[in-house]
């Protein structure tokens, strides 16, 4: 079998989340790469959501999983923290994916500085999150936790049904 770049990284792309199934690891952003060595070994770089991401083992599994289906026998998988993931990664079509799902994307944050700390808040945010349902801006945040850590509980107050809001990182 020849090993293609393109092919593996075709492969790599369609494994899904495991918290957010409604999204691939590319959509999500946090497959970072994948390269072909001279050997035949497909390398993937993954930079997990926070660096306790309780999914990056499944994450590696599937990925191994579906590389191997592909037909490449010899996978290598790495986990880079460095830079750390943002919400901004998320693709324009993951976005879309999450709003389809019932799921408010975040709002894009833009540039930040490439090395130093990272703010980190846990008041609740200021801005109006729309509901994903209806559109509706008039929304409320109910819990600052959702079922993952990077997503909040809201309830739409015209629509009146709750509903999760990834929050910006």
């Amino acid at each position: 079998m020849v090993i293609t770049e393109t092919d593996a990284r075709a492969a790599a792309e369609q494994v899904v989340d495991p918290e957010m199934p409604m999204l691939t690891l590319a959509d999500l952003g946090v497959l970072r790469g994948v390269e072909t060595r001279d050997d035949g070994t497909v390398v993937v770089t993954l930079t997990p959501t926070y660096s306790g991401c309780p999914a990056l083992d499944e994450m590696r599994y599937d990925l191994r999983r579906a590389l191997s289906d592909a037909g490449y026998a010899r996978v290598d998988i790495r986990t880079t923290f460095s830079p750390p993931w943002s919400t901004d990664w998320i693709s324009d079509d993951g976005r879309r994916k999450l709003a389809e799902a019932g799921v408010a994307p975040p709002d894009r944050i833009g540039p930040r500085a490439a090395n130093g700390p990272i703010p980190l808040t846990l008041a609740a945010p200021s801005r109006a999150v729309a509901c994903p349902q209806c559109g509706a801006p008039d929304t409320e945040e109910t819990s600052r936790f959702g079922p993952t850590a990077c997503t909040a509980l809201r309830r739409c107050r015209s629509y009146g049904e709750p509903f999760e809001h990834v929050k910006e990182i």
